[in-house]
């Protein structure tokens, strides 16, 4: 599953910053129903993989790192907090990795075939 940023409209996936009280993983699996409607559990504890990018901000990019959880998602919902921000879509794993911009977070999907 990857989705659009809000701001550039590349494929990205859900992503987000650290929340006081929550673990790593429970982040992930709140980001990914607010950014794509996805209900299902984070597969494991730990990340399946890191990766680095530079957010845009309104002066200069910030650089954050990713740590990405793989979760096995039961449905997606028809509506969710930013549906209308966004669009969302399923694709193969060589696809996905071939549509995101960054090198390390196609290597990631492709580790996942």
């Amino acid at each position: 599953m990857l989705l659009t940023s809000r701001g550039t409209g590349r494929w990205i996936i859900p992503k987000g910053w650290p929340i006081k009280g929550l673990k790593p993983r429970e982040v992930a699996a709140r980001e990914a129903y607010e950014e794509a409607g996805l209900i299902g559990r984070v597969a494991r504890k730990k990340p399946v993989g890191t990766f680095h990018y530079a957010k845009q901000l309104d002066t200069d990019p910030l650089l954050c790192e990713v740590h990405v959880f793989l979760m096995w998602v039961d449905t997606q919902l028809a509506d969710w907090p930013e549906r209308a921000e966004r669009q969302t879509q399923w694709f193969d794993v060589a696809d996905a990795a071939g549509r995101v911009d960054e090198g390390g977070l196609a290597e990631i999907i492709l580790r996942l075939s």
